[in-house]
């Protein structure tokens, strides 16, 4: 089996990724109907209606998921995960009993997009960390770039699917097989084989959370990283409201060119996994050259003068994206105890997905204000001043770099001598 696709080779690893294929695909669907019934159903395509639920759908992780860090840390994270995605089921069947029966409302939509997001933020810190039983060390940055692809895989299909069904039998049906896609990671959950793991220490005692966020606050390399991914979080990766904008009030299409948009997205997307997967290790010069990129394609999305163009400068702006998520994730996986992974992939998590709480509003009232379009430049400006000051900061430091340790695993910030390094892994 090539190097691509090398944690494919381990059994509880395949069964989990072919579950989360579906499910990822469902999710995406779930995300299209969600924002087309509050854009057209229950508004008139009302931006900041739109920021607020996607707000809420992403503040449970802001306020959560150190909590869901210390539960990942304290419990098997199998078990912990059947939980979640049990819940995040249930609120899906939920809104599309709602919608089918012709109940539902505003402050519902608001309530289930907030619930679905708390059981989010427990399932995402044990769903990052749980990789690391599943697949040896050196596989790690493989199967976190399979688990992007498998994402992104989903989001390939799922909005044009979601836009398919939704102008065939409308937004409630969508919602019922998004809530019937959790039923595979559930049954993958279930056949996997435990014996086969290799589970992380347990975490015992009290403080859990405050030792996870005092192992961070000494580890500067980690901060810069959580720096990096919190603006291309919070004011980059908001595609999910800005593509519903951009098709609707600056090129006037309907609900299936909206779905194209995403899943054209995805194929950029879905390459950047697949390139990650392949690569054997991560550094900063490929995250800060991949945000560069993404600056730079964004600038494209936000000046485009067609449907077209915008079409086309999703699949770059897709690869931009996930190289940088990827590579992040992959840096910061490796580079800690494994005791705290699940503490700090939450902080991680929190840190990326937490500031869509702060953004989406924002952004929403920037499209309010002053357009569609600056709700993509918003991304340029932000994620090019941050790569920029993020170079500035590494070369005003001399000699500090990221580099990745065989032993103890970890990214530090290193200090060295004035004297010309021979190779530097960043």
């Amino acid at each position: 089996m090539s190097a691509m696709f090398s944690s494919l080779a381990i059994r509880n690893y395949r069964i989990y990724a072919s579950g989360a294929i579906v499910s990822n695909a469902g999710t995406w669907m779930g995300r299209v109907a969600q924002d087309w019934v509050v854009l057209t159903e229950l508004t008139d395509n009302d931006a900041r209606a739109l920021g607020i639920v996607t707000g809420l759908q992403f503040l449970p992780m802001l306020l959560l998921a150190p909590i869901g860090g210390a539960i990942s840390d304290r419990f098997p994270k199998r078990r912990v995960m059947f939980a979640t995605q049990s819940v995040m089921a249930l609120t899906a069947t939920l809104m599309g009993v709602l919608v089918l029966t012709g109940v539902i409302e505003l402050w519902q939509m608001y309530l289930l997009a907030l619930l679905q997001g708390s059981a989010a933020a427990i399932d995402s810190p044990a769903r990052q960390a749980f990789v690391s039983e599943m697949v040896p060390a050196d596989k790690i940055p493989n199967a976190v770039g399979l688990n992007s692809a498998s994402f992104h895989g989903g989001r390939l299909i799922g909005p044009a699917i979601a836009g398919l069904l939704i102008a065939a039998v409308g937004t409630g049906p969508t919602f019922l097989v998004n809530a019937a896609t959790f039923v595979a990671v559930l049954v993958a959950l279930w056949a996997m084989n435990p014996r086969e793991l290799t589970p992380s220490p347990r975490a015992t005692g009290k403080g859990r959370i405050r030792e996870g966020i005092a192992y961070v606050r000494h580890r500067p390399d980690i901060i810069l990283i959580m720096v990096l991914v919190f603006v291309h979080g919070t004011f980059g990766m908001n595609f999910q409201m800005t593509n519903a904008l951009m098709a609707t009030e600056t090129f006037h299409r309907g609900v299936t060119d909206y779905g194209i948009l995403g899943s054209v997205m995805a194929i950029g997307s879905l390459s950047g996994a697949l390139l990650a997967a392949g690569r054997a290790k991560p550094r900063l010069r490929y995250l800060l050259g991949a945000m560069a990129l993404f600056s730079a394609c964004t600038l494209v999305l936000g000046l485009a003068p067609n449907f077209t163009v915008y079409l086309v400068a999703l699949i770059p702006t897709g690869l931009a994206a996930l190289t940088v998520m990827v590579t992040a994730n992959s840096m910061i996986q490796l580079s800690v105890d494994a005791a705290v992974r699940g503490r700090v992939m939450a902080l991680y998590m929190a840190v990326f997905m937490g500031g869509t709480p702060v953004g989406s509003p924002v952004i929403g009232w920037i499209g309010e204000t002053f357009g569609a379009r600056w709700t993509i430049l918003i991304a340029t400006l932000t994620c090019g001043l941050a790569v920029v000051g993020a170079t500035l900061y590494v070369m005003r430091t001399d000699n500090i770099h990221v580099r990745l340790q065989r032993e103890p695993r970890r990214l530090v910030l290193l200090r060295e001598p004035v004297e010309p390094m021979p190779e530097k892994a960043a």
